[in-house]
């Protein structure tokens, strides 16, 4: 079963930046699409950006365009999240999932890691 850890979170002041981790034990991600989503205390999960499977294309959401980057590492058992410039509003819990084709079938399935804190305060 596909485990992810998700890390590099903390307090950063606004202005700051954070890189998080996203890695996987004894598995290469670079199979599988990874997503990082966010949720606000009182708010719904959001999605923050994706990578697709081998890192060709990605897509990122307005609200952290041109600030937040997504990117495979070199392990290819990591994908990270740069986040510059970040704003109060950028505090949530951040977590990354893997979109796995379940074998045999033609479905799907996410796995999801537990989160990691970001708070961007003064």
């Amino acid at each position: 079963q596909l485990r992810l850890v998700e890390s590099g979170g903390g307090l950063v002041q606004p202005g700051g930046s954070l890189r998080l981790s996203c890695t996987a034990s004894d598995v290469t991600l670079d199979e599988y699409a990874i997503g990082w989503f966010r949720q606000a205390p009182g708010k719904e999960r959001e999605g923050v950006s994706c990578i697709s499977s081998g890192g060709g294309s990605t897509f990122t959401a307005d609200s952290v365009k041109g600030r937040f980057t997504i990117s495979r590492g070199n392990a290819k058992n990591t994908v990270y999240l740069e986040m510059d410039s970040l704003r109060p509003e950028d505090t949530a819990v951040y977590y990354c999932c893997a979109n796995v084709k379940v074998v045999g079938t033609s479905s799907w399935e996410d796995y999801w890691g537990h989160g990691t804190h970001v708070t961007v305060s003064s």
